[in-house]
C-alpha cells in the first residue's frame, strides 16, 4: 500500500491532483476555526468546556461540519445544507415531472439540477444560520453557560453573522466542487471525511484519559474495528444479475453478443437512511426545548425521545433507517428504467423475457436485497450507540456507526477512483 502511494506521488498529473485535494481539505479545516463575527471566541471556549456538547440536539450539524457549528465559526452550517439540498432535489424528481425530464436530458439536465441545488443550499444555510444564532442567543446551544457567547446582539451583528455563515457555506460548496473537477473526484464526500475523521484523534484521547482509560480505549478500539471490518465486507458486496446483449447488424459492422451484469448492491441507500432517521427523531427534542421544560409532555419527549440510548428511541431509530432504506432506494433505482434501455440495445436477463417481466423480475430482487440491507444499517447505527452507552462513554463519542459508514465507504471509493487513475498510466494498483 505505501509503494503504491509513492507510485501515486511519483505520477506528475496524480500528485497534483493530490497535493492539490489536500490543500483544499486544508483550507476547510482552517475555515472550521475562524470565528464568526460577533461572536466572542473566549465565550465560546468557555461554554465548550464547561457544558457536555455530547447531549446536544445539533450533534449531527456538529458532527458533518467537524466541531464548527459548536465553535460558531465561518464554517459552522458545514456541508449539511448541500446535503440536505442535494436529497430535495431528488425526491422532487417523484413529485415534479420536469425534475424527472431533466434527470433523463444527460449533461445538460444533470447541470442545471445542480443549479438548483446550489439556489437551494444557499436558502438553507441562511435558514439554518439565522436557526443557529436564534439557539446561541437564547442560551440553549450551551445549556448551562451562563457567558454572553453574542455580546452584541443589535439587528447589524447578527445580519452580519447570517452572511458570513452563508458565504461560508456557499465557500464550502465551491470548495467540493473543485476537488470534483480538479482533484481526486468525490469532492462533497471527501470534506465530509475530513470533518468526521477530523474529531476521532479528540474523542479517543479523551476516553484514554478518563478512569479506566486504556481499557476502555482498547474496548472502543476494537468495536471500532469490527465495524469497520463489516462495513468494508457489505459495502463490497453485490449482486450480479447476468445481462446479455443480442448481435445486431448496423451496415457492414456487427454489434452487440458480449455478456455483461448489473451490479446491485446489498446497501444501495448508503448513509442516506441513518441521516435521515437521525434529522426526524431530533425534531421532538428541539421542539421541546422551546417549550415549557416543566410541562409534562417535554419532560416526556426529553427523557425518551431526546435520549439517543432510550428504548423508544433506539426501537424509532431501526423503524425509520429500514423504512428510508427502502424509500430512497425506490427512488434512485427504477426497473423500469433499466428495463427499457435494456430492451432498447437488444440486452436480456438470461431466462426472462424483455421489458415488464425484465422489471418485474428487477423489482423482485432489489426487494429481496434491500431487506438485509436495511438489517445492516440499523446493526451498524446501533451496535457503537448501544456500546458505548453501555460502557459510559456515550457523551465522549461523537461519532457512531453513520460516521464510520461514511468514513470507510468515502475512503474505499477514494482509492478505487486513484486506483481507476494508475491503471490508466500502467501502474499496479493499490488493490490486488
Amino acid at each position: 500500500m505505501l509503494g503504491a502511494f509513492v507510485r501515486a506521488f511519483r505520477t506528475p498529473d496524480l500528485r497534483r491532483k493530490l497535493l492539490f485535494t489536500i490543500s483544499i481539505m486544508v483550507v476547510f479545516r482552517i475555515g472550521s476555526f475562524l470565528p464568526t463575527p460577533g461572536v466572542s471566541y473566549p465565550n465560546v471556549q468557555q461554554c465548550i468546556d464547561e457544558i457536555d456538547a455530547g447531549n446536544d440536539l445539533l450533534g449531527l450539524v456538529n458532527l458533518f461540519s467537524g466541531g464548527a457549528l459548536l465553535q460558531l465559526s465561518v464554517f459552522a452550517l458545514g456541508i449539511m445544507p448541500y446535503i440536505t439540498a442535494s436529497i430535495i432535489v431528488q425526491l422532487l424528481r417523484v413529485v415534479i415531472p420536469k425534475f424527472e425530464e431533466l434527470h433523463k436530458e444527460g449533461q445538460s439536465g444533470t447541470a442545471k439540477l445542480t443549479q438548483y441545488t446550489r439556489y437551494l443550499t444557499i436558502g438553507l444555510a441562511i435558514l439554518q444560520s439565522t436557526t443557529v444564532i436564534t439557539i446561541a442567543r437564547s442560551g440553549r446551544l450551551f445549556t448551562g453557560c451562563t457567558v454572553d457567547v453574542i455580546p452584541d446582539d443589535s439587528w447589524s451583528t447578527l445580519l452580519i453573522m447570517v452572511l458570513t455563515m452563508t458565504a461560508g457555506t456557499g465557500l464550502i460548496m465551491w470548495l467540493g466542487e473543485l476537488i470534483t473537477e480538479r482533484g481526486v473526484g468525490n469532492g462533497m464526500s471527501l470534506l465530509i471525511f475530513t470533518s468526521i475523521a477530523a474529531s476521532f484523534p479528540t474523542a479517543m484521547w479523551s476516553i484514554a484519559g478518563g478512569n479506566n482509560g486504556a481499557t476502555k480505549f482498547t474496548v472502543v478500539l476494537l468495536i471500532i474495528v469490527l465495524v469497520i471490518g463489516l462495513v468494508v465486507f457489505v459495502e463490497q458486496s453485490q449482486r450480479r444479475i447476468p445481462v446479455q446483449y443480442a448481435k445486431r447488424m448496423v451496415g457492414r459492422r456487427m454489434y452487440g453478443g458480449s455478456s455483461t451484469y448489473i451490479p446491485i448492491k446489498i446497501n444501495m441507500a448508503g448513509v442516506i437512511p441513518i441521516i435521515f432517521a437521525s434529522s426526524l427523531l431530533a425534531i421532538p427534542g428541539l421542539v421541546a426545548q422551546f417549550g415549557d421544560q416543566s410541562a409534562e409532555w417535554v419532560r416526556w419527549v426529553s427523557t425518551n425521545l431526546a435520549q439517543y440510548d432510550a428504548p423508544l428511541h433506539l426501537l424509532l431509530y431501526v423503524i425509520l433507517i429500514i423504512f428510508f432504506c427502502y424509500f430512497y432506494t425506490a427512488i434512485t433505482f427504477n426497473p423500469d428504467e433499466v428495463a427499457d434501455n435494456m430492451k432498447k440495445y437488444g440486452g436480456f436477463i438470461p431466462g426472462i423475457r424483455a421489458g415488464r417481466p425484465t422489471a418485474d423480475y428487477l423489482s423482485f430482487v432489489i426487494s429481496r436485497i434491500t431487506a438485509p440491507g436495511s438489517l445492516y444499517l440499523a446493526v451498524v447505527a446501533l451496535i457503537p450507540t448501544v456500546a458505548f452507552a453501555m460502557m459510559g462513554v456515550g457523551q465522549s463519542i461523537p461519532f457512531g456507526g453513520s460516521s464510520i459508514l461514511i468514513v470507510v465507504g468515502v475512503g474505499l471509493e477514494t482509492v478505487k477512483q486513484i486506483e481507476s487513475q494508475l491503471q490508466q498510466r500502467h501502474y499496479e494498483g493499490f488493490l490486488r
